[in-house]
């Protein structure tokens, strides 16, 4: 049995432990019985995202972002495909630096997008600007797992 993936719950936010072989078969949260996706990205606020990096057994890649932030949108489509196609290697999260803006403060992000990547519960790399495709996924890639 693989390591589980930590999964954080879109409706409750609950954090649940899901073996990847079981992704496949639409997990469902242990406290509210909502889906669980890992192949999308998830919307999280401050303290979802702490509990959720520190809990992951797979890197987390966070888009700081607003709704009225033109390259934010434009490099939406594309978090959304690389979740897909990491999907059980990378967790790929977004927060609305609107209306959470501590975890922002506390990196120091002046510009959005902002992409920071996490794992093992460290931050291991934050730079702001658009990132689509092939560039996007260099990002990334040093993180994930073999």
């Amino acid at each position: 049995m693989s390591t589980p993936l930590v999964l954080p719950c879109t409706a409750c936010g609950a954090l649940n432990r899901v073996p990847a072989e079981r992704l496949a078969a639409g997990p469902t949260c242990g406290r509210c019985h909502g889906p669980l996706r890992a192949d999308a990205p998830v919307e999280v606020d401050d303290d979802r995202l702490e509990r959720l990096v520190k809990a992951s057994t797979v890197p987390v890649l966070v888009d700081f972002w607003a709704p009225w932030c033109g390259p934010c949108r434009m490099v939406a489509p594309h978090l959304e495909a690389l979740a897909r196609q990491e999907q059980g290697r990378l967790i790929v999260a977004k927060i609305n630096v609107d209306h959470h803006t501590r975890v922002a403060g506390q990196l120091g992000v002046q510009g959005i997008p902002t992409l920071a990547v996490y794992r093992g519960g460290r931050l291991e790399r934050s730079e702001s600007g658009a990132r689509t495709g092939p560039a996007l996924h260099a990002f990334v890639a040093p993180y994930l797992p073999s």
